[in-house]
């Protein structure tokens, strides 16, 4: 395998020209994007400053017969953004449509950018205003955010569609083929369209176990298939046939037609923040970090934790007001509903919600599984429950029935992301590895909720909190707070 990965490395290196002409359009109307947010926001940074006129950049002594002025300053500045985007790979094609390394660029960029501008400034006693650097740092960054997600969500529609996307044949073992084939099915962001498969041993059919994939050929025949089908993108799957020697004969073949070539390896569920190369002198290792639960990254979460949970509790206390008062008023029951779950460590806890069942509604349980057929199954939702009551449909459709646990949150049950909360009966199920989901305190939201919600089995549910648990980062965090709001608003798998 480290073979491979070194192969990897070199054409990852030199991405095939083919990927980059699909996303050329693409590209080209970021770019242009971008260099409008950049300038839009210079020039709303001296407009604010100065107004109209133009003003003298005031420095050392030495520099006073420049004249320097801000109408070229901010000419420049925005050039030298521009430039550093460049630099930054924020316009590569493998770093656009998905992941967060699109964004880590742009903020990277634009933060070497002003800082450079800062310790430039002090080296030569340029005196930059405040104002104008107070204004154009946030107003840019945010702008350029804004536009790179806007293209985004314009470019994975697209994908949707089939259109950006480049062509791809899949070589290796059945089982590993047809795995990736249904992985990418669901995923139109990674860009790749499958025209068939080449794999080592026989397929019962005419596709790859479980897709519409074709089986086009053996492993022998791949390099003549790819000719045939004129992919872009040629996908290696593990398989013991695949020696090292074959998988150099194989990138070989394709260096005529510039042609790419991916190795999936058969670790998955492993984020790319996680994944590390290291060059040794004749091959190159894989590295993946262990997954750390403890030291900074828990005080991190910890912190935005209790910043978050209590500035929610401050504003939204006049929701709380309202809603309390009209639960109350439906049949003179409590306001709240506390359940108990499983926490950190398998430590219980109670769960707080708005209640939206009528009172005693936890009696009525075990006849209504009875009725549905559904006692004993994990993850068990009650088809039209009647014990909803109207309000309780109105504040669970908007989510407003979980404000309560911001509460958990503030006094450290539960966290704002992480897994979904579970009770004993789901935690008796688990086997050794879906236990590790206890490795951290469950989440107000998670990659659950804006996945699907109650659309969810309860494999699809485990491997999301397992891949949460051993990928958790900070930005990611943010990024699944962001796409709650928007899951909360179309009401996704809500019930």
């Amino acid at each position: 395998m480290s073979t491979e990965t070194q192969l990897w490395r070199g054409h990852e290196r030199q991405r095939s020209a083919r990927r980059a002409e699909v996303l050329r359009p693409y590209v080209i109307r970021l770019f242009v994007t971008d260099v409008i947010l950049i300038f839009v926001s210079l020039c709303t940074a001296h407009i604010v400053r100065f107004g109209a006129d133009d003003v003298d950049v005031s420095g050392a002594q030495w520099l006073d017969h420049l004249q320097l002025s801000y109408m070229p300053f901010t000419i420049v500045l925005g050039l030298l953004w521009v430039a550093l985007l460049a630099a930054y790979h924020a316009y590569v094609p493998r770093y656009l449509g998905s992941g967060t390394e699109e964004y880590r660029n742009v903020v990277g960029a634009t933060m070497l950018l002003f800082g450079g501008l800062a310790v430039l400034s002090y080296l030569l006693k340029l005196q930059i205003s405040r104002g104008y650097f107070l204004v154009a740092l946030p107003l840019g960054l945010a702008l350029l955010l804004i536009g790179h997600w806007l293209w985004r969500r314009w470019l994975n529609g697209q994908r949707k569609h089939g259109r950006f996307v480049a062509s791809a044949l899949i070589v290796g073992g059945s089982s590993t083929a047809a795995a990736i084939a249904q992985e990418l099915a669901v995923t139109p962001d990674a860009g790749l369209r499958l025209l068939g498969a080449c794999v080592a041993n026989k397929v019962e059919g005419d596709a790859l176990p479980g897709t519409d994939v074709p089986v086009l050929g053996g492993l022998e025949d791949c390099l003549k298939v790819a000719d045939r089908l004129d992919v872009d993108t040629v996908i290696i799957t593990a398989s013991r046939h695949l020696t090292p020697t074959r998988v150099r004969r194989i990138s070989w073949g394709l260096e005529s037609n510039r042609r790419h070539l991916a190795l999936a390896p058969s670790l998955i569920d492993v984020a790319g923040p996680r994944i590390h190369m290291r060059p040794m002198s004749s091959m190159s290792l894989m590295h993946v970090e262990t997954p750390r639960f403890d030291g900074r990254t828990l005080l991190l979460k910890r912190a935005f934790d209790i910043i978050t949970s209590g500035l929610g509790l401050v504003l939204l206390s006049p929701v709380f007001l309202v809603v309390a008062i009209v639960v109350k008023a439906q049949d003179g029951g409590p306001v709240f509903f506390k359940h108990k779950r499983v926490g950190r460590a398998g430590e219980h806890f109670k769960m707080w919600k708005f209640r939206s069942m009528r009172v005693n509604a936890d009696a009525e349980l075990k006849a209504l599984l009875k009725a549905q057929g559904k006692e004993g199954q994990p993850l068990f939702k009650i088809d039209n429950d009647p014990r909803i009551t109207k309000f309780g449909q109105f504040i669970r459709k908007t989510s407003i029935d979980e404000l309560p646990q911001l509460i958990n949150v503030f006094k450290g049950d539960m966290s704002l992301v992480g897994p979904r909360p579970q009770v004993d009966a789901e935690v008796a199920l688990y086997d050794q590895s879906a236990s590790r989901r206890l490795n951290v305190r469950p989440g107000v939201t998670g990659l659950w909720q804006v996945s699907g919600r109650s659309k969810l089995s309860w494999e699809e549910a485990i491997r999301l909190d397992l891949y949460y648990v051993e990928n958790w980062s900070f930005v990611g965090d943010l990024q699944i707070i962001f796409r709650t709001f928007k899951a909360v608003a179309q009401s996704v798998g809500a019930q």
